[in-house]
């Protein structure tokens, strides 16, 4: 099948315009949402119940303003989303697992005054703490509240202005270039930014998607989509792609209830699933028989897909793709397809980005990916400036990653800040860890630099791996033609590598542990 164009100019309308054309050409009695609840919602209800709480939620903000977002990956979350579209307010989508500190920090970057809970998602997370930080000065609404307050009239308000949304959307809509959401980088790398994504930037980047991946995806899908809003790829990929091409979305509220998900995926026969490389294979191992056989597809990101986790998978015919991408590009840039894969790879990059090479030094094979596109963000929240936001500029973003790109493929090589440099060579730690895999396939590693007074860094294996030895690693480098350099100088065995909310790797965290413990190696 050919390749469906991308249509730039076509994507510059908001993200509740871009739901009421789906509506438009797919009809509002298509099922929209289900989550655990089992009580799915059409089109129609959502845009429904997206007037009638952002009509309340408009009486408690001001035009435009960024509005908290403290909700798990249920229905009422989406509808949360698209009643602050609807009347031109700001989602900031937080991060319930960041911690108190990190909570905090966020509110005040994007100057939050207001803070959408619920009190249930507060008591079954025990997240007290948290909202006592939170309300510091601000005002927490709770949804259940909000509900006792819908009366009569808001309810026949809101069924006769679902007849005509779109003229009550014109009254408050927000331009495509101004900000839709804002998101908050998981800090691997150093303290988390607040990123500002337009709406011409998601609904770009979710049609973007589904033109690239064309033969592949269609409405009778069914996405089961377990990660969180607050995580780009939850957000984008795992409902907005959907969403706004006329599929269901099966909601879960976390990704880490192994044995649940496959049993929703199995009961909701859900067609594609979204996923790291850690999830994947907690749900192949407590999936039960047939649990996951309607899984056509898996699209993963955020970190490598072992080949280990292609294997437990294999029994249920499903194809794994690789695919990649930052918040900063709303988030995917790339991704596999059935029609054009290539193994090692995170596959070609979407249409409409631009992409260059920028050269790093010691480094002989690939270069630092600069991009730009109608996905690329509108820019940093500025924590010198308040409501500042600093765009990226000439419209291209440093993802900060060292890649490889051949016949359109694009292969990462690695962070560029998970580069060492031992005797004068640059070494990615990335590599070093495929390599390490490669003799323990089923555990995780994490590949650490260390300052050293004499080679300038020393590398120190993060691993959980119980025996693991250096032996081992010595005689692997040797037979896959590795350097002696690559070997790692010492070993820390830990029971858990720690890892984000999103299910990335804290590499932050790893370091501090083998830092810590650096005396004992």
């Amino acid at each position: 099948m050919a390749a469906t164009s991308f249509d730039a100019a076509g994507a510059r309308i908001t993200l509740f315009r871009a739901l009421l054309q789906t509506i438009a050409r797919h009809g509002k009695g298509r099922i929209a949402l289900e989550d655990p609840e089992r009580q799915p919602i059409t089109y129609g209800r959502l845009v429904l119940g997206a007037l009638v709480l952002g009509r309340k939620l408009a009486a408690l903000t001001a035009p435009k303003e960024q509005v908290g977002v403290l909700l798990p990956n249920m229905q009422g979350m989406a509808v949360t989303l698209f009643s602050l579209f609807a009347y031109g307010r700001v989602p900031a989508l937080l991060n319930f697992t960041a911690g108190v500190r990190n909570l905090r920090a966020a509110a005040e970057l994007a100057q939050l005054k207001t803070i959408v809970t619920s009190r249930r998602f507060v008591d079954q997370g025990k997240l007290d703490d948290e909202i006592a930080a939170l309300g510091e000065g601000r005002r927490v609404v709770y949804l259940e509240d909000v509900r006792k307050q819908i009366t009569s009239f808001d309810k026949a308000l809101g069924a006769l202005q679902s007849l005509v949304p779109g003229l009550v959307h014109r009254s408050f809509e927000a331009q495509p270039d101004d900000t839709a959401v804002i998101l908050f980088t998981s800090g691997t790398e150093g303290k988390p930014k607040g990123v500002a994504l337009s709406h011409a930037n998601i609904v770009s980047n979710a049609r973007q998607v589904f033109a690239h991946a064309t033969g592949a995806i269609s409405e009778r899908d069914v996405f089961m989509n377990p990660l969180p809003a607050f995580h780009s790829f939850g957000l984008t990929a795992g409902l907005m792609v959907p969403l706004l091409h006329g599929m269901k979305v099966v909601l879960y509220p976390s990704p880490l209830h192994y044995k649940q998900v496959p049993k929703l995926i199995g009961d909701m026969k859900a067609t594609f699933l979204l996923a790291t490389d850690t999830f994947l294979q907690g749900y192949a191992r407590a999936a039960e028989k047939d649990d996951l056989s309607s899984v056509r597809y898996v699209v993963a990101g955020a970190e490598r897909v072992k080949a280990e986790t292609k294997r437990m998978w294999e029994p249920y015919g499903t194809t794994i793709l690789e695919g990649y991408g930052c918040t900063e590009c709303s988030p995917v840039l790339a991704v596999n397809t059935p029609a054009a894969i290539r193994e090692g790879t995170v596959g070609k990059l979407l249409p409409g980005i631009e992409a260059k090479l920028e050269p790093v030094e010691g480094i002989h094979e690939g270069g630092r990916l600069t991009v730009r596109g109608p996905n690329v963000m509108a820019g940093y929240l500025d924590p010198e400036t308040p409501g500042r936001i600093i765009p990226p500029e000439g419209g291209w973003h440093d993802t900060g990653d060292i890649v490889v790109i051949e016949d359109g493929f694009v292969a990462i090589r690695g962070r560029a800040k998970r580069f060492a440099k031992l005797g004068g060579e640059m070494v990615s730690l990335a590599a070093v860890e495929t390599m390490v895999a490669k003799v323990w396939p089923d555990q995780n590693h994490v590949v650490v630099a260390l300052p050293d007074a004499r080679k300038g860094e020393q590398l120190v294996l993060v691993t959980e791996t119980p025996d693991a030895d250096r032996a081992a690693l010595q005689e692997a480098a040797k037979q896959q033609g590795f350097p002696e350099l690559w070997v790692p100088r010492a070993i820390l065995v830990t029971q858990a590598i720690p890892v984000l909310g999103n299910g990335k790797i804290d590499y932050g965290s790893t370091r501090e542990l083998a830092a810590s413990r650096r005396s004992l190696l």
